[in-house]
């Protein structure tokens, strides 16, 4: 398979291989695109000059698939792929998904449950003196004592299940380039302890210098309180100029993490982009395609990191809150190969990354002295040190729509729009819209209950108004029909009835219908699924409702799609619960009809004007 990492021994035996270095144990089909982790990991170490065999979606019921290659050289490295294992099997209801978009075909069941800890143990079967590296999303969010929603418990670090020898977490590859270069030299790897965004275990205190102690994971299983100060302890030092080293008690023995790995500078981002990815499926799966694949072909990353802070959202804990950008000629590099594409029909699909509009860190301290410890850059409101700046994205997006062969180039990914906002030198919005939007620009306001918003660290409802008028008059003034589509949560912590019903009746005034509703998830590594286990604010310690019970959950998703006939129920009986049945009747304020043959326990105010608008004319 000219061009692709080997998947099976006899590719590994035409590239004149009698042993890999490294077998790379992924539970995603093998993409060879710089958007898929195993592939960027394998491409750094084949650049380095090891060897990495590829070992997708293997059986995992025995260990004879692990020994297919041999003996890896220097050792194992797994990771679940681009997703977490339990987030890509079930979802929020914990019903089993029927769907795997990262397999072939999108077939399910081609990976385990908790799929890290199932290839680390058959790793050790195979060879059971083999190095064991984890890495991925799934390994870096549960490198600590963490919330398991699907157990509904409290589980050790990964580290620990899976008996693996180091974890890698955050962007991997500076890490793996040192553990590499370690191994390749000798260094046994019980020894690889100084290595900036790893994770090892000791068997006492005393192996670590200069750490921060969190509480233990016996403490936190059984105490809440204890188990958010490990929390909020663990998200303030990620950060890697002034992070502090972690060490968390398990038992008899200690799980450390080093402070996270510097973020890959401008160059450094160039040099793994310009590896030689094939940027294609790997051949097997040509026709079952993969689907995920389908979905970003033709878009282009332009930076990492996110500064934003959702507290529903890992990035900060995995990527870090340091924006790192890509330079404009290995965009464009990229944007070059892909127009050469024949499927390529002269649509760029997205420009972004986490998020769209941040292309530099939030303010210039922070490559200097680290991120806030205690605040955030845009929450409760811009950070007055806070960079707010379009002008160089803006000049990417010209080049790219000025390519041969480029029709249109649009923005897909997230865009914060209180940054937009808050930049008062270049008018963002009118070139997005003019150039970039086909016709709907998909945005994540969450939410409008300032209650929940203030729960999720996002803007007020006043900022989300303030941007959709400027959308509105932007597009007015250039002629343009296009409008906002927001992405909406249901059941986020803090979220009350009354709360769900408010975002209703916003929903009913701006006459929008969300097609399909996000359920809050709580996945690990948040800080709203610290609150969804305890009940409590990680920062205050102050009691937060939280929307548990699948009666709750389904009355609050049911309330943002009112308008479907097979919600009526559900919203009536929310409705009553929240004894607000004024919003059951049939006037344009109500948000459903009442029962058959029911008649509204309170009159919609508008229903009521109408019949006296309606008796006067009789009388007259």
């Amino acid at each position: 398979m000219n061009g692709y990492l080997p998947t099976t021994k006899n590719e590994m035996k035409f590239l004149g291989w009698d042993q890999a270095d490294f077998v790379l144990v992924s539970g995603d089909a093998y993409v060879d695109h710089p958007s898929f982790g195993p592939a960027v990991i394998g491409r750094v170490l084949e650049k380095m000059g090891y060897r990495v065999a590829i070992l997708d979606q293997p059986e995992w019921k025995h260990c004879q698939d692990f020994q297919q290659f041999g003996k890896p050289r220097l050792g194992f490295l797994i990771t679940s792929g681009n997703i977490d294992s339990m987030v890509n099997h079930y979802t929020v209801a914990k019903k089993r998904r029927s769907q795997d978009l990262y397999s072939p075909g999108g077939e399910a069941g081609k990976r385990p449950d908790r799929a890290t800890i199932v290839y680390s143990q058959r790793a050790r079967e195979a060879y059971p003196d083999t190095p064991i590296i984890l890495g991925g999303i799934e390994a870096s969010l549960r490198r600590f004592a963490h919330y398991d929603y699907w157990s509904d418990t409290v589980r050790r670090s990964i580290l620990l299940d899976a008996k693996a020898d180091l974890l890698v977490y955050g962007m991997g590859e500076k890490p793996i380039m040192e553990i590499a270069e370690n191994l390749d030299n000798g260094l046994d790897i019980a020894y690889i302890r100084h290595i900036p965004g790893t994770c090892y275990l000791v068997h006492s205190e005393e192996e670590v210098y200069d750490a921060v102690s969190l509480p233990g994971y016996d403490a936190i299983k059984i105490d809440k309180i204890a188990f958010n100060q490990a929390f909020q302890l663990s998200y303030e030092e990620q950060d890697p100029i002034r992070g502090k080293t972690l060490i968390q008690q398990h038992g008899t023995r200690f799980l450390v993490q080093n402070p996270p790995m510097q973020p890959a500078n401008e160059s450094e981002l160039d040099w793994i982009y310009a590896l030689p990815f094939q940027r294609e499926i790997h051949p097997k799966y040509q026709k079952q395609g993969v689907p995920a694949f389908e979905e970003i072909r033709f878009s282009l990353t332009s930076n990492r990191g996110c500064f934003g802070n959702c507290s529903f959202c890992a990035l900060a804990f995995h990527q870090g809150r340091i924006v790192q950008s890509r330079s404009h000629d290995s965009i464009i590099e990229e944007a070059e190969d892909m127009i050469d594409d024949p499927k390529f029909k002269g649509y760029i699909h997205d420009v972004g990354g986490p998020t769209a509009n941040f292309r530099r860190p939030s303010c210039d301290r922070q490559m200097k002295i680290g991120t806030c410890k205690k605040k955030q850059c845009l929450f409760p409101k811009p950070c007055k040190e806070l960079v707010a700046d379009h002008s160089d994205y803006l000049s990417l997006l010209r080049k790219l729509r000025h390519l041969r062969g480029v029709k249109k180039v649009f923005v897909r990914s997230g865009i914060r729009y209180d940054y937009v906002l808050a930049d008062q030198k270049t008018n963002f919005i009118k070139e997005l819209s003019e150039h970039h939007v086909s016709g709907q620009l998909r945005i994540a306001p969450e939410h409008i209950s300032d209650r929940v918003l203030n729960q999720m660290g996002k803007p007020g409802k006043d900022v989300y108004l303030r941007f959709m008028k400027e959308f509105d008059k932007v597009n007015k003034e250039l002629g343009m029909d296009q409008y906002l589509v927001p992405y909406l949560m249901s059941s986020h912590p803090g979220s009350t009835l009354k709360d769900a019903i408010a975002l209703a009746e916003f929903l009913r005034d701006i006459h929008h219908q969300p097609e399909q509703v996000q359920d809050f998830y709580p996945t690990p590594g948040t800080r709203s699924t610290a609150i969804y286990y305890t009940e409590l604010d990680p920062n205050t310690g102050n009691p937060v409702y939280v929307p548990k019970t699948q009666k709750e959950k389904a009355m609050q998703r049911a309330l943002m799609q009112y308008r479907n006939p097979r919600n009526a129920r559900l919203v009536r009986k929310a409705l009553h619960l929240a004894h607000r049945e004024n919003l059951i009747g049939t006037g344009p304020r109500a948000l459903v009809a009442p029962e058959r043959g029911h008649k509204p326990s309170h009159t919609n105010p508008s229903s009521q004007r109408s019949a006296g608008k309606r008796n006067k004319r009789k009388r007259s």
